[in-house]
């Protein structure tokens, strides 16, 4: 994995070893280490297949003494897949490290890391994971840097914000996987119901979101924006942990807010709230939660980072099917994990819902999962960012997008799983109507009449 880049300019940080390349000398040492152990690999599957394919020792010999060792290796490569073998036995190599402490804030986004532990996807990787109920986003956010969490279910625009040091210290952080797509709504309270129609009409009322660098407050800004209202001077936008927003609309703090599932279905439950818009009708398949890891995680732990991601990424697909999602609800409604009512999470896991409003809506793709994390994504979300003013100056989006989405090596391991994944990482996504072309960030940037920069 390439070294973490400053986006501001095309300098590599460089650290303090022998050769230039590593952030000290013990990094180049392990870093050398793990090479060596690769070549070790490497000849041990080299010598596995000549032995299979001349089980005889002397044909073996008289083979490599005719054509020579190089000569015979090329031979044998051209009819058998060596590379590919030497892949999967890389892969299946023994785990740095089994026992596993991995964070997430108790919302429907994270099903598929949260469900690979009642229903075995973990344990099948040989990894004993721990999966830990975490208040808050910025709680998340410092057990990982801290290193208390070996990994961490994340909003998506959070390893992008702890790469660039917004908020805290610069750590680079990784989206290995999109934990879902779509999954989050603008809810209103019910005294609002006059108001739905004309979102003009909610100058001077307070929202919230889960966190400032989530999707939930840069779609709730473009939202607010597309309607003529100001995020920054027209409303009050402010964080609430998720598991507080259904308790502060109902004391009337709040009047709606963005917020990922089941509480926006809570709050219909709860009568308190109703379900003003779905996020996948403002942009279909958008990303919202990511399985995330620090690049210091990755570099240590191979082996237990591609067990990881099988065990998440195989979650993620079996969630993907709508006929598993009531064997899921029952996996993850326990107070262990999102300690919500079936009837809540069944109504966002199936689509089949009512609205608050007296309706009972169908719409199948409410919640979805979908691990590919698109670099084209990515750039989006850092045009937001630099829109709102979270990011200063000029930014390489291509160059984060592509450090920090790991959609190249998302691509290459979701293949060898037999998992279907796109064959480019870039695409054009819609929001609201209007095309967004990953190709030219900066126009789409300007194009907006209400900005920051």
């Amino acid at each position: 994995m390439s070294m973490f880049k400053n986006p501001f300019n095309d300098k590599v940080r460089l650290g303090g070893c022998s050769c230039g390349k590593h952030h000290s000398q013990a990094d180049h040492d392990a870093a050398q280490e793990r090479l060596d152990d690769e070549a070790a690999l490497n000849r041990a599957v080299e010598s596995a297949v000549v032995r299979a394919l001349f089980p005889v020792d002397a044909d073996r010999r008289n083979f490599i003494r005719a054509v020579g060792a190089g000569t015979a290796l090329a031979a044998i490569g051209t009819l058998f897949p060596l590379d590919a073998v030497k892949a999967i036995a890389a892969e299946k190599g023994p785990l740095e490290k089994k026992d596993l402490k991995i964070g997430f804030v108790p919302i429907t986004c994270s099903t598929p890391l949260i469900m690979a532990h009642p229903m075995g996807f973990y344990s099948r990787e040989g990894l004993n994971a721990q999966v830990i109920k975490t208040a808050g986003w910025a709680l998340v956010r410092d057990k990982v840097l801290n290193k208390e969490y070996d990994a961490s279910h994340m909003l998506s625009p959070m390893p992008i914000a702890s790469s660039l040091g917004l908020g805290s210290r610069p750590d680079p952080t990784y989206v290995a996987t999109i934990q879902n797509i779509n999954g989050q709504a603008i809810t209103l309270h019910v005294k609002h119901k006059d108001k739905r129609h004309d979102p003009s009409l909610w100058k001077g009322m307070k929202f919230a979101v889960p966190f400032d660098y989530s999707m939930h407050n840069l779609l709730l800004r473009y939202y607010l924006a597309e309607h003529g209202v100001d995020p920054d001077k027209d409303v009050q936008i402010s964080v609430v942990p998720p598991p507080e927003m259904v308790a502060n609309l109902r004391a009337g703090n709040l009047d709606g807010y963005l917020g990922p599932e089941p509480f926006n279905q809570r709050a219909v439950y709860e009568g308190v709230g109703f379900i003003h818009v779905l996020s996948k009708d403002l942009w279909e398949g958008h990303p919202c939660c990511a399985f995330g890891v620090t690049g210091k995680f990755v570099q240590e732990n191979p082996n237990t980072f591609a067990a990881l991601f099988r065990a998440i990424a195989s979650a993620t697909a079996y969630a993907h099917k709508p006929e598993n999602r009531k064997e899921i609800v029952k996996a993850i409604a326990p107070a262990a994990y999102l300690n919500q009512p079936e009837i809540v999470l069944e109504q966002v896991m199936t689509g089949r819902y009512a609205d608050g409003l007296g309706n009972i809506v169908n719409a199948p793709e409410r919640a979805d999962f979908d691990p590919f994390p698109w670099n084209s994504m990515a750039v989006w979300i850092l045009t937001q960012m630099k829109r709102w003013g979270y990011i200063k100056g000029d930014v390489n989006y291509k160059q984060v997008a592509e450090q920090i989405f790991l959609a190249t090596d998302a691509r290459k391991r979701l293949t060898e799983m037999g998992l279907p994944a796109p064959k480019t990482n870039y695409t054009k996504h819609t929001v609201m109507g209007k095309v967004f072309d990953p190709d030219k960030p900066d126009a789409y940037l300007k194009s907006f009449k209400i900005r920051r920069t």
